[in-house]
């Protein structure tokens, strides 16, 4: 498991690095690849992230990257960010699975959005409260890690 890791995390992300993003600007990428990746309306994340990218010059590919690789944790906190939302504003919880959302996708994207809007109003309002406290927190924590490895290739590189 840690080779797979090293070989499917670690190393692109090393590769990032000696391709000459800075460390700031792959922190960037990762921190809100990540954050704006689990945003809980299916769809969305990816044309907002590429519009961030290119207002930022951030990496469009590294951004987009991480997006794709977050999607299986977007639809595991789908629900829970629903809950954040429906606590919030005191409603009543709704029955929801998973299932019965992507069942409803298949029948339509405007079908699904006018049956679910509750559902999404919520998680949009869970994921405002918790995602870009996220994304900061996320960002500050990869940025000196990303600097430290940053440094290290530097001087291994270094004749």
């Amino acid at each position: 498991m840690v080779e797979f890791l090293r070989r499917r995390l670690v190393e692109p992300v090393l590769a990032l690095l000696r391709q000459g993003l800075t460390p700031r600007e792959l922190a960037l990428c990762l921190a809100l690849g990540t954050g704006i990746g689990l945003f809980p309306v299916l769809g969305v994340s990816t044309p907002l992230l590429a519009v961030i990218a290119l207002v930022w010059r951030l990496n469009l590919a590294a951004i987009q990257l991480v997006n794709y690789l977050i999607y299986p944790l977007q639809l595991l906190l789908i629900i829970p960010f629903v809950r954040i939302g429906e606590a919030l504003t005191g409603a009543a919880p709704q029955p929801l699975t998973i299932t019965a959302g992507l069942e409803l996708m298949s029948q339509g994207v405007w079908q699904a959005v006018v049956t679910l809007w509750d559902a999404i109003f919520h998680a949009t309002l869970g994921w405002v409260l918790l995602g870009p406290a996220g994304i900061y927190v996320l960002y500050r924590l990869l940025e000196p890690m990303l600097r430290r490895a940053s440094q290290r290739l530097t001087s291994a590189d270094a004749p």
